[in-house]
């Protein structure tokens, strides 16, 4: 079974968070766009959030959450949601 499949047998979803990350607590924010595959976008949240926090940032704030229907022509988003379809979380700073 390879990371865009769940136990289940049913497919990943490839969601996509926008919001804005902070090294330090009152540092310019960051803005980020998240993407990742999880089964639902609860997990998708806190898996977001873990990643970011072991990437070393401090506070986030996460504005919307949708799911991608198909990869993404421009890059970085292409790589992002090729590395999400392998089970990778990306996070991709502006």
């Amino acid at each position: 079974m390879n990371a865009s499949q769940y136990e289940d047998g049913e497919d990943a979803t490839v969601f996509v968070i926008i919001g804005r990350a902070f090294e330090r607590k009152g540092d310019e924010p960051m803005d980020i766009h998240i993407l990742l595959t999880a089964p639902d976008d609860d997990t998708a949240v806190r898996e977001a959030l873990n990643a970011l926090a072991q990437e070393g940032y401090e506070e986030a704030e996460l504005d919307q959450i949708g799911v991608l229907d198909g990869m993404p022509d421009e890059e970085p988003y292409a790589s992002a949601y090729q590395g999400a379809m392998e089970g990778e979380i990306a996070i991709i700073t502006m």
